[in-house]
């Protein structure tokens, strides 16, 4: 625990998944899978970014705000269905 009394990452078993760089002697364990995994979560939300409602966050409350983050998701994974012909 840290001094505010959190638990750290590392104790929840969590732990980096970063490439290491090609001429470093120690390597870190490192999983493609999470780190797809990740990438995918990052471009998400990255794409989540792009409704304006969503950056500015113009709504501070929690129930305010989820549903313009809903609405945000389903465009965006209804996106990935449109035919492309």
């Amino acid at each position: 625990m840290d001094e505010a009394g959190n638990i750290l990452l590392a104790e929840r078993g969590a732990w980096a998944n970063i490439r290491a760089m090609p001429n470093r002697v120690k390597t870190l364990l490192f999983s493609t899978w999470v780190y797809r995994q990740r990438n995918a979560v990052e471009r998400f939300f990255h794409k989540l970014k792009q409704f304006r409602a969503v950056a500015t966050r113009y709504d501070k409350r929690d129930d305010n705000f989820l549903p313009p983050v809903q609405l945000a998701s389903i465009r965006i994974r209804s996106r990935s269905y449109e035919s492309v012909s």
